[in-house]
């Protein structure tokens, strides 16, 4: 059976809600209690797209409340938290515990709480009398939001900045590490899997699977470990296989526009938590929720935005014949609406249509979402162009360049000042040899619209210290300290900028990440991943790099981007799986999900950094 990541969460925060209770087969526990659920904003973000209002009475949970806010006393009724393991978060439990606001405490946290807090826990329950009050204590391995079945975040913001900060020191780097480290192994937790682990050497990537392996080996020493598969045995078909990136590996790709309808809705209108608002008919905003349960979205949100409009078009006519086939059988008017008013037709017609009541409703509200949705993303498009930047973007990927007229007629064009950012760094990274005027002549029109180009000063900088750098590449010597410095100077971001640019021009437009996945899901000899790192927890140290039996096929695959992920890797990976015979299912996660503009956000406060722009501007460079 396919892992799916969004069910496993799912089932952790239902038996976690029942007081961690063993649950019947409706999904409920054996007894009801009401109680109230305590959180923080972080766990809040993590609950907000698997659970719902309705949920939560469903399992007895009658209020909840943000643990930074001031709670009255409600006696005699349990109380789950469900917060980060912090400092700050601790301290309002001991609190609220030697006030006695609930009954009992249930105390989850999002990952595995430091011994040190614990204790500290421990002695301020006992210093205010409180300790008999504290019921359980539960470290929940729950730290990463997921977004979809097979989509997940660790809400990490502002990675790739720190990764590429070249005032970076060596304990930074080492806490950016442990950090995202400890959330893939919550994630591993959840699913209940031991995965065999495979990255590029060098970089963050290789940083991040090393200590991953070295967690996930000490907890296999312990007895009684989290994971449920057996002995170290099993075939690599059943086993699933984890390939880390790093954002550089193919920076393109989060920076790109991109004309399919769910990469255009998280781009343009900003989805996030898997909710947005648009503008509503009559002025104000409406809210609307995108997820599995919505089956329009779920079946269309890989399609070009054009097939998405016709497809609007043909479910609504579909409703429209419905309806009027109803009104027919039930001796109604031939109106497009049904009002459920003409009903006098015999009894059987009558239940007949009382009975498609309900889907036809559900069907025109999900048909009206979608028409919404689609007539704001279309006033964004027509405003600023958005389908030729994609068209132009795509072409210079594939010819390795653009001409000059129409390279400066899309800047001087339609199009907001990062809309021509994004085009202007995409200009640069698919660009082969860089023409100096030409750069010039795009710099001066990217001042003319006055945006900000910090972003792409930086991205030029690494691009001319790659082209240096492979020019030198003759004498290994100094190529070798030429590397040691820029990685010094420039943290991880030597190696692949542009290297993505060849990966994208060799297979038919295929993502880099995309191809390298399939090639080592197959796990036959390719030149292109032999070098890649290979760790297998589960094998004796001294066989895990290379020598271990596990060698794929893979039918499951773990895909992980350090440094922000995006909608578009995430479709290209769903792809995968449709049209080859060897990977059946693959989950995509990464330390956020940036849109481009945020990505281009955080290569301008590098920019910044580097000394190649105005200050540093303290943005908000959060995606979810």
């Amino acid at each position: 059976m396919a892992l799916n990541l969004r069910q496993k969460q799912t089932e952790c925060i239902i038996r976690m809600l029942n007081l961690n209770q063993p649950l019947n087969p409706s999904g409920t526990a054996n007894e009801e209690v009401y109680k109230i659920l305590i959180y923080d904003r972080f766990c809040q973000n993590i609950l907000s797209p698997l659970i719902h209002v309705k949920d939560l009475r469903k399992h007895g949970v009658t209020l909840y409340f943000l643990i930074d806010k001031d709670r009255r006393p409600v006696h005699d009724v349990p109380a789950v938290y469900f917060v980060q393991p912090t400092e700050s978060n601790l301290q309002r439990i001991v609190a609220d515990a030697s006030r006695s606001l609930y009954d009992t405490f249930h105390l989850n946290f999002s990952s595995s709480i430091p011994r040190k807090h614990l204790e500290e826990l421990a002695s301020g329950t006992l210093k205010s009398g409180s300790v008999e009050k504290v019921t359980k204590v539960h470290d929940q391995y729950l730290e990463f939001v997921t977004l979809e079945d097979n989509l997940f975040s660790l809400a990490q913001q502002s990675t790739y900045v720190q990764m590429n900060d070249p005032k970076a020191g060596d304990k930074e780097i080492e806490e950016i590490i442990e950090r995202v480290a400890s959330g893939l192994f919550c994630v591993l937790v959840t699913l209940g899997v031991v995965p065999v682990i495979r990255c590029p050497r060098g970089g963050p990537a290789e940083m991040v699977a090393s200590l991953l392996d070295q967690k996930l080996r000490d907890h296999l020493l312990s007895k009684n470990n989290l994971f449920t598969e057996g002995g170290g045995f099993m075939s690599s078909f059943q086993r699933p296989l984890l390939c880390i990136f790093d954002r550089n590996f193919e920076l393109s790709v989060g920076i790109q526009h991109d004309f399919r309808y769910r990469p255009l809705v998280h781009d343009v209108l900003g989805l996030k938590l898997n909710r947005l608002n648009v503008p509503g008919e009559k002025g104000g905003m409406k809210s609307f929720e995108l997820d599995s349960a919505d089956l329009f979205w779920s079946a269309n949100s890989s399609l070009e935005f054009p097939e998405v409009a016709v497809e609007i078009e043909t479910q609504l006519n579909k409703y429209k014949r419905d309806v009027e086939e109803v009104n027919k059988r039930t001796g109604g008017g031939s109106g497009a609406e049904f009002d459920g008013t003409d009903l006098i037709g015999n009894t059987k017609h009558l239940m007949n249509a009382v009975n498609s009541l309900p889907e036809l409703t559900e069907r025109k509200q999900v048909i009206d979402k979608h028409t919404n949705i689609a007539t704001a993303l279309l006033g964004h498009i027509k405003e600023r162009s958005i389908d030729a930047f994609t068209k132009k973007e795509s072409d210079m990927m594939m010819r390795g360049g653009i001409d000059r007229a129409e390279l400066m007629a899309a800047l001087k064009g339609k199009g907001t000042k990062m809309d021509k950012l994004r085009f202007a760094i995409m200009y640069l990274i698919s660009t082969e040899t860089i023409n100096q005027s030409e750069v010039e002549a795009v710099e001066a029109a990217l001042n003319e619209a006055e945006a900000d180009t910090s972003a792409f000063q930086y991205v030029k900088k690494i691009k001319s210290l790659n082209v240096s750098l492979a020019a030198s590449s003759a004498n290994s010597a100094s190529r070798s300290n030429i590397v040691d410095w820029a990685e010094k100077l420039y943290g991880q971001s030597i190696s692949a900028v542009t290297a993505g640019v060849k990966n994208l021009l060799s297979s038919d437009q295929q993502l880099a990440v995309t191809r390298t996945v399939e090639a080592l899901t197959e796990g036959k000899p390719n030149p292109e991943i032999d070098s890649y790192l290979f760790l297998d927890p589960r094998a004796p140290k001294s066989s895990s790099s290379g020598g271990s039996h596990v060698k794929g096929p893979f039918r499951e695959a773990i895909v992980f981007m350090i440094g922000g992920g995006n909608y578009v890797e995430y479709g290209s990976l769903q792809e995968l799986t449709q049209r080859q015979l060897t990977v059946k299912n693959v989950i995509y996660g990464a330390t956020e999900i940036l849109t481009g503009g945020e990505l281009v956000e955080q290569l301008g406060v590098l920019g910044k950094k580097m000394g190649l722009g105005g200050p540093v501007a303290s943005s908000s460079l959060s995606g979810h």
